[in-house]
C-alpha cells in the first residue's frame, strides 16, 4: 500500500496539487490499477510529513473527480482509469490553484490588475512569440 509521492516544497505548486497530480499520473502510466488501495489520509500525511488537511483535500478532490473512492472503515481505493473530462477537470484545477495562489502574492506586493496582465502578456509573448501582441498584422 505505499506509494511514492515526491514533493517540491520550493515549487511554488500547492502540496496538495501536487499529490493528486502524481496519483492522477500514476494511474494513467498503469502503476496504480483500478482497485488498488492507497495509503490512509493519516499515513501518507505522515510519509510525506505534511499536514492531515493537505492530503485530506487532495483526495477528497481525486473522489470529487471520481478517480479514487474512499470508504469508511474500508480505505481509499483507485476506481478507474480517468477519463478525458475526468483528467480535463484535474488539470484545471490545478491551473486555478496555481493562479490564485500567483494573483494573491502580486496583490501582497502591490501590483495592479493591469500591471499582472501586462506582465503575464510581456511572458507569454517573449516564450511564445506566436502569441498575438494585440497588433494587427496587415
Amino acid at each position: 500500500m505505499a506509494i511514492r509521492i515526491d514533493l517540491d516544497f520550493r515549487s511554488g505548486i500547492p502540496i496538495y496539487v501536487q499529490i493528486m497530480d502524481q496519483i492522477k499520473r500514476r494511474v494513467l502510466a498503469g502503476e496504480l490499477r483500478p482497485g488498488d488501495q492507497l495509503p490512509t489520509v493519516r499515513q501518507l500525511a505522515t510519509d510525506l510529513r505534511v499536514n492531515f488537511n493537505t492530503v485530506a483535500r487532495a483526495y477528497r478532490l481525486l473522489d470529487e473527480a471520481g478517480l479514487i473512492s474512499t470508504q469508511q472503515g474500508r480505505g481509499t481505493y483507485i476506481l478507474e482509469a480517468p477519463t478525458p473530462e475526468v483528467s480535463e477537470h484535474l488539470r484545471q484545477q490545478a491551473m486555478e490553484a496555481l493562479t490564485h495562489r500567483f494573483l494573491r502574492g502580486a496583490a501582497r506586493l502591490g501590483f495592479s490588475p493591469d500591471e499582472v496582465r501586462l506582465a503575464v502578456e510581456r511572458h507569454l509573448r517573449d516564450r511564445n512569440p506566436a502569441v498575438d501582441d494585440g497588433e494587427d498584422d496587415e
